[in-house]
């Protein structure tokens, strides 16, 4: 796919699925700026990439400063953002009893305050321009709960909630929004659960319903960046082909 005339950002690009995006747009000739914690992993992206256009940083999404630096570093740098892709995530499931309170604080501030802060940072560029997609990756979890899970799905099911949201209010500007929910997929997420029994439960379910690769996940990103302006895809969920959650 032909993306040069895009400008991307990709929060939480380090790994996983958004590491995955990053090279994926970056073969389809996209201008992108690529943010994580750990910078040298985005330094490895880049330079996989030499004759591309590819600016890095290390930020912390819970951290607005850090994301509306990103964005308007972007924007300087390339005069506007077309795309936005709030990737960052955390998944420490758990039984509730546990009370792990402070697993919940940071699954609130990861996984919602950094859709938000992304979406604080980049709308009036977009707004102003009347143009622009804000994608942000959700989960099954986004849609059905399970046990040992209430306090993940609940963060999911406020970003499907966020985003629509932001889809009709921002509708008369022509800017797009996504969500992308996948179902077993295999990234790095499985090493923020810290329950011994809760991560042998993912990563065996994992392999026994066949989990996707990051690499596929990028492939819904692609395709919803790719269509016209006329066309907006509000939802995407992306299951393993055993998976019946």
């Amino acid at each position: 796919m032909d993306l040069s005339n895009k400008v991307v950002v990709i929060m939480g690009a380090s790994s996983g699925i958004g590491a995955a995006t990053s090279r994926l747009l970056a073969k389809d000739g996209a201008k992108l700026s690529v943010a994580a914690r750990r910078l040298d992993r985005l330094n490895e992206i880049k330079a996989e990439f030499p004759n591309s256009e590819i600016e890095t940083f290390k930020a912390d999404v819970t951290k607005f400063e850090d994301v509306k630096n990103v964005i308007d570093k972007t924007v300087e740098k390339f005069g506007r953002i077309d795309v936005l892709y709030n990737n960052a995530g955390i998944m420490p499931t758990a039984p509730l009893i546990e009370g792990r309170r402070d697993e919940w604080q940071n699954m609130l501030q990861i996984n919602i305050m950094g859709v938000l802060n992304g979406i604080a940072a980049a709308l009036p560029y977009m707004s102003k321009a009347k143009s622009g997609q804000i994608i942000s990756t959700d989960s099954v979890a986004g849609h059905v709960v399970g046990p040992d899970a209430a306090v993940y799905s609940g963060t999911k099911f406020a970003v499907r909630a966020i985003m629509d949201g932001l889809r009709m209010e921002q509708a008369e500007n022509n800017i797009k929004t996504t969500i992308v929910s996948p179902g077993s997929t295999g990234t790095e997420l499985f090493n923020s659960i810290n329950d011994d029994d809760q991560k042998k439960f993912a990563k065996d379910f994992f392999e026994n319903v066949g989990g996707l690769q990051p690499e596929q996940i990028a492939e819904a990103v692609e395709f919803a960046i790719g269509t016209k302006n006329n066309m907006s895809v509000s939802e995407v969920i992306i299951r393993p082909t055993r998976q019946t959650l």
